[in-house]
Parts: C-alpha cells; sequence; structure tokens
C-alpha cells in the first residue's frame, strides 16, 4: 500500500509539499524518510528521471517532472505500475495548480495544501484489492499505468555504501561498450583488407615463380 508521499524541488532538494501522516507512521518511515532526503541530494540534471530504490520491506519510487521530484514510499509488494501511475496522477495535477510558481518559492512546504489531493488520490491507491479490472471507479487509471519494464531499479545499499548516483550512466556504459565492440571489430576487418592489399601481389608473384620453377624442373 502507499504509506507517505514527498514532492521537493530537483534543483535544490526544497519540500514543496508531503502528506500528513500520523504519529505510527511517521516514526514507522522516520529511517527511509531520511533516505528519501539521500535521493533527494544525489538527483542530478542526468538523473534517471523513473527510479524505484528498494529498501527493506519498503520501496522508494520517484519521478521527475519540470524540475519537480515526486516520490512516494510503498510497501515492496505494491505493484510498481499502480506507483508510477499514483505519481503521474499527482504530477499533472501539482504542475496545473503549481507549475507555474515552482521556481519562485523560497519557504519549505509552499504547497502545503496539496496534501488534500495527495490525501485523496492515494485513497484509490492505497489497497491493491480493490484495483480491480473491471471496476467503474479505476477504469481510467488502467489506461494510464506505465510500462515499468524499462524503469531503473537500486537497491538503498548502493546508493549508502558504494555512493552510486541516479544518472543514466550504466545504461551509457553498456551502449559505449557495445559500440567499442563494433569498432574493434570494423578494426578488425579493415587490417586484414590492408594486409590483404598489401601482401597479395608478392604472394601471386611467389606463387608464379614457384609454378615457373616446378614446370622448368619438371
Amino acid at each position: 500500500m502507499v504509506r507517505t508521499t514527498i514532492i521537493v524541488r530537483a534543483s535544490d532538494s526544497l519540500p514543496l509539499a508531503a502528506t500528513v501522516d500520523d504519529e505510527q507512521t511517521e516514526n514507522a518511515l522516520q529511517e527511509h524518510k531520511q533516505q528519501a532526503k539521500l535521493i533527494f541530494r544525489r538527483i542530478t540534471p542526468n538523473a534517471e528521471p523513473r527510479c524505484s530504490i528498494e529498501s527493506g520491506q519498503y520501496t522508494l519510487h520517484y519521478l521527475i517532472a519540470d524540475n519537480v521530484v515526486y516520490l512516494v514510499i510503498a510497501d515492496k509488494s505494491y505493484p510498481r505500475k499502480l506507483a508510477f501511475s499514483y505519481l503521474d496522477e499527482l504530477s499533472k495535477e501539482f504542475a496545473l495548480s503549481y507549475g507555474a510558481k515552482v521556481d519562485n518559492v523560497r519557504k519549505p512546504y509552499a504547497f502545503v495544501g496539496f496534501d488534500t489531493f495527495m490525501a485523496k488520490t492515494a485513497r484509490l491507491y492505497q489497497d491493491t484489492r480493490n484495483v480491480n479490472p473491471g471496476g467503474s471507479n479505476l477504469d481510467k487509471l488502467n489506461d494510464e499505468l506505465q510500462d515499468v519494464t524499462r524503469i531503473m531499479t537500486k537497491n538503498m545499499e548502493e546508493l549508502l555504501w558504494r555512493g552510486d548516483s541516479l544518472d543514466r550512466m550504466s545504461h551509457l556504459s553498456t551502449s559505449l561498450r557495445s559500440e567499442s565492440e563494433k569498432y574493434r571489430k570494423a578494426a578488425r576487418n579493415i587490417n586484414l583488407q590492408a594486409m590483404i592489399r598489401k601482401y597479395a601481389p608478392l604472394g601471386a608473384v611467389i606463387f608464379i615463380v614457384i609454378i615457373l620453377l616446378w614446370w622448368r624442373f619438371t
């Protein structure tokens, strides 16, 4: 289920809005909210726009849109499709209501009133047992579920202990390795062709001389 949601400005991690949690939820998620702050600090202009970060019994899903980071902490068993559909709903409404003001605000939680919309939307996504593909109240959501096969998944330990960033270096590295292999194969072919062009005439001459010598002495 959806546990809590935090919205910050991507450029400087300024909190813009967050769900109002009860004391029990606040205590249970205290460590994971600290981890969320770490994620916000690790976000760069090249960061993955959608990412899921596993941490114990919870997963932190975030979405970046228009210099705003939308992050939800959900149970690890909660479907990623629903998590990102939920974040999409928030991003669309937030952009419509406050998009023009995001870059100019200076005080934290300037858009605290957005909690009302977050709470109402979270209730729709709160329990996956209520998400019936044939249900009338969530029909429109089924058309908006994201294809999550390309969304990066990381582990919180990678961020805490290995210092991993949230950018696309892994994809870039894979691409570079693939391109390097192509260039190596092309280089081998070019070298082979060059050797053939260089030594083929000499080889032909030697072959002809051998044939002539063989013919003469036989």
